[in-house]
């Protein structure tokens, strides 16, 4: 089997390392217990956390041991890591829950049957510690000098950072220790803003156990446009089907930009990597393969085939014309009677959340980005009726790229 570190480097996961060649040999050698942490503060993960999701069913894979960490004793603080401001701070009860759904939503990716991986909550034991006993136990161990010039401390001195923040670097590297103690854990692995906190936990496992352990971070990914990943317009891509479907899900990929296809199907997909080279080749029209490659590849590891099937072929229908169902788009219930005296294409477009605001949506459509079954609408007052109903359904378009499908319901 090849070593695990190949791999990640090669699909291009790896930004930085505290000892490669160290790091190399050990993962070709044993079993390994690797950790990543997962903040609480929605209760859902988004597409910006598939980078450590994927590189830990990686390490799966290859037989290692993965430790999925929910942060819900260092969420209690904020991790000023990458943040201009501090975080707003959750209460007890809103972390439990966020942490809940995190951990359902982690079981998705990964197999926890017969300890294959591991589901922790640093509350577990930052929660109880004895404030006074941790400063003079792990505290000793930072300098203050070397904290301020980690950049997560260094950008923030200048907006102003709170003591409360200033103690995160101690608690997520006695997460490291923890691990290390409790489960044999030698590898840590974040994104490239973590590399400060890694850094630190490695070495207060030198200090205190005088053992070896490993740092691994993760670039962080924009778009050719130099958008952060997993942003758009409409807001943040969201792993859970109930707060992304899996056709806006299927939407989001099959519109990457063409200089990043296939960048992304080596970090999003399991796809080998000569056959990802090859769609690397592709141009023009052609591209559309690739894209349509990564769209499906990603919805299926994230929603199941059955619902990127479904996601695949509302997408064709909606796009190419293709036969199929358009199951998968996103639908609004509409009662008939409704329909009978009419009801105004702005209406209709907000109340389908096509448009944010009944405002928005008059603006769109008086702007020409107003579409009902591939027909531009006429203006903002345009009435939809009953005679605008195709096969129990009506086709909403805003833009270039946004269906939604417009139901009957009696009522």
């Amino acid at each position: 089997m090849p070593n695990v570190y190949d791999i990640l480097k090669e699909r291009g996961f790896i930004e930085g390392v505290t000892d490669e060649d160290g790091l190399r040999e050990l993962l070709g050698a044993q079993a390994v217990t690797c950790y990543i942490g997962f903040d609480p503060t929605a209760p859902s993960l988004h597409v910006g956390s598939l980078i450590p999701i994927m590189s830990l069913v990686h390490m799966q894979q290859a037989g290692h041991r993965p430790i999925a960490l929910v942060g819900g004793g260092t969420v209690l603080i904020g991790d000023p890591s990458g943040k201009t401001e501090m975080r707003k701070l959750l209460t007890l009860e809103e972390v439990e829950e966020n942490a809940k759904g995190i951990k359902k939503q982690l079981s998705t990716y990964l197999d926890f049957s017969g300890d294959k991986a591991l589901l922790l909550n640093n509350a577990d034991w930052l929660v109880p510690l004895n404030y006074i006993e941790f400063l003079r136990d792990i505290g000793r161990h930072f300098s203050v000098n070397r904290m301020l010039t980690a950049e997560s401390y260094r950008v923030r001195l200048e907006t102003g950072l709170n003591f409360v923040e200033f103690n995160y670097m101690l608690l997520q590297a006695y997460d490291f220790l923890h691990l290390y103690q409790e489960y044999g854990c030698l590898l840590q692995m974040g994104g490239n803003d973590q590399w400060g906190n890694i850094v630190a936990g490695a070495d207060l496992i030198r200090r205190v156990e005088s053992g070896v352990s490993y740092g691994m971070t993760f670039p962080l990914i924009t778009t050719a446009s130099g958008e952060k990943m997993g942003k758009t317009a409409q807001g943040a891509i969201w792993l859970n089907p109930e707060r992304t479907s899996s056709y806006e899900y299927y939407q989001y990929w099959i519109n990457t930009d063409d200089h990043d296809v296939e960048r992304f199907l080596a970090l999003f997909t399991f796809l080998p990597m000569d056959e990802i080279r090859e769609y690397g080749q592709l141009t023009g029209s052609d591209l559309r393969k690739a894209k349509e490659a990564l769209a499906f590849e990603a919805t299926k590891i994230t929603h199941g085939r059955d619902e990127a099937t479904k996601a695949r072929e509302a997408s064709r229908m909606a796009f190419g014309g293709e036969e199929g169902s358009l199951e998968a788009m996103p639908t609004t219930s509409l009662e008939k009677g409704r329909l009978e005296k009419g009801i105004t294409a702005f209406e209709l477009f907000a109340e389908a959340g096509l448009c944010t605001s009944r405002g928005a949506a008059r603006r769109l459509i008086s702007q020409g980005g107003g579409y009902i079954n591939e027909r531009r609408l006429n203006g903002i007052d345009e009435l939809i009726t009953e005679e605008h109903v195709r096969e129990g359904a009506i086709i909403l378009r805003a833009g270039k790229k946004r269906y939604h499908r417009v139901v009957l319901k009696d009522g």
